[in-house]
């Protein structure tokens, strides 16, 4: 599977970029990485669902199945949370150096009341235990949701992207690149900070599945002014 590598724009830099993930969030992202013009890598469990989604995103993207070598500087880990363990141990030693982003939630689904993490901890921060140091984890993309982060905005406002982390140079890297699809990248500290982010997705979901809210749904994104 694959497609053909985009040129790039005069003056910006590219980064190639991998997502591990063949769902709605991973065409999401690749769809905003083509946009800042950075080449994508999808990889996935499902050959026919990744050839495909390859295939309708079109120049710039390449696929393969999950385990395949790593080729970005860059990997979104496009899985939910109960997922990410064993992509980690697919993916393997691929991951080794390169800038590990977790973008899932923890809201436990089948009632959106409670966080299926322990307290005191976050899915990025597992992540990090995971990886023994081999890669550096930010935290950022879990409080946008896929039809808007396709889209680029709503309601003709940018999205705000919150990003967590304990490697300066890391968070830069993805800042970099979500301000290059014209999203505003925001800096919110240590990797710790994931377990706020991650809990205050609880309450935004549970507005949004909420039939008392009806002017919350999944089209909705978070924000912070001016």
């Amino acid at each position: 599977m694959a497609g053909n590598a985009g040129a790039d724009h005069e003056g910006m830099t590219m980064t190639n970029v991998t997502i591990i993930g063949s769902g709605r969030m991973a065409r999401a992202l690749a769809t905003v990485m083509l946009r800042g013009n950075h080449p994508v890598q999808i990889l996935g469990r499902d050959g026919s669902s990744t050839r495909d989604l390859v295939e309708s995103l079109g120049p710039g993207v390449t696929g393969g199945i999950t385990g395949a070598a790593v080729t970005g500087a860059i990997v979104f880990l496009a899985v939910p949370h109960k997922d990410v363990h064993n992509a980690i141990l697919e993916v393997g030693d691929s991951l080794d150096g390169r800038v590990i982003v977790n973008i899932s939630n923890t809201v436990d689904v089948s009632n959106f009341d409670r966080l299926v993490t322990p307290p005191g901890t976050s899915s990025a921060e597992e992540t990090a235990l995971m990886l023994h140091g081999r890669a550096e984890v930010v935290k950022a993309f879990n409080t946008t949701f896929a039809a808007t982060l396709e889209a680029g905005d709503v309601a003709g406002q940018h999205l705000d992207v919150f990003i967590a982390g304990d490697s300066e140079q890391a968070k830069e890297k993805v800042s970099a690149v979500a301000a290059s699809a014209g999203l505003r990248p925001i800096d919110v500290g240590p990797l710790r900070r994931a377990r706020e982010l991650e809990a205050f997705m609880l309450v935004v979901t549970g507005l949004q599945v909420s039939p008392e809210h009806q002017h919350f749904n999944w089209d909705t994104a978070l924000r912070i002014f001016p």
